[in-house]
């Protein structure tokens, strides 16, 4: 088996064994548009444990943005009990949710989200400037991580001169420049063709084989089927659970 690419870049330190790094009992998300009530997600319970690899899986509608939301502590819920990385987030504010963000979760988003006036290497550092490290120390931890994606030789070029896998690769390097605990992809393949799709999706199972507990978010069954447990969303409740490596094709 060939080493893993990530296989020195290992999480921070570990929350307790008995605690899940995902925790939802019975979370409701409710919006209102004018008097109309919208319930986005009905009473979902979930775990992620730690060394995970997953994906969330429903159509258009079906909650799975919505709960993409609350777990990457981007929202909180309207109702239930909610933690992540062992912090409870249900009636957090917002300085605690973006805090929780920068320090416990690595997140890549469809569009990439890089800084256009940024480079390579600016835009890797940037979340390390939230936690106060020194100039020097986020030069060095974005040139290890930049060379560990591939990018050593694009590394002072800027977003509009990258291709969408190179952009990409720049977000992933991006999301473990604060070792988090967990990594969440949102469509991270959405906007990408389908072979540079297939390696970014490598690039996550190696981010999985290091020791990553790492989410996907997707709307593709071929995308889900890389991983090893998939919870499919519908009318915003789990629908069902399984490993795709033991469901018949």
């Amino acid at each position: 088996m060939k080493a893993s690419r990530f296989s020195l870049t290992t999480p921070g330190p570990l929350i307790p064994a008995d605690v899940s790094l995902v925790f939802l009992k019975d979370v409701t998300k409710v919006y209102y548009i004018g008097d109309q009530e919208i319930r986005a997600l009905n009473g979902i319970s979930l775990s992620i444990e730690q060394g995970e690899f997953v994906s969330i899986i429903g159509p258009s509608g079906s909650g799975k943005s919505t709960l993409m939301h609350l777990l990457g502590c981007l929202d909180t819920p309207s109702a239930g009990h909610m933690e992540i990385c062992g912090h409870d987030i249900t009636t957090a504010n917002s300085d605690q949710l973006s805090d929780i963000r920068n320090r416990e979760i690595g997140f890549v988003f469809q569009s990439f989200n890089l800084l256009p006036q940024l480079n390579v290497l600016e835009n890797v550092e940037v979340p390390m400037i939230y936690t106060g490290a020194s100039a020097s120390a986020r030069r060095s931890r974005s040139e290890e991580l930049v060379e560990r994606v591939g990018l050593q030789d694009r590394r002072l070029n800027r977003p509009t001169q990258l291709s969408g896998g190179q952009c990409q690769r720049v977000a992933i390097a991006r999301a473990l420049v604060n070792d988090p605990k967990i990594v969440f992809g949102d469509e991270p393949t959405g906007n990408l063709d389908s072979a540079t799709g297939q390696l970014i999706l490598e690039m996550f199972r190696e981010l999985h084989e290091a020791g990553r507990t790492v989410v996907l978010v997707t709307h593709d069954p071929k995308i889900a089927a890389v991983t090893h447990r998939v919870i499919e969303i519908n009318d915003g409740q789990i629908e069902r659970q399984y490993d795709p490596r033991k469901t018949a094709t």
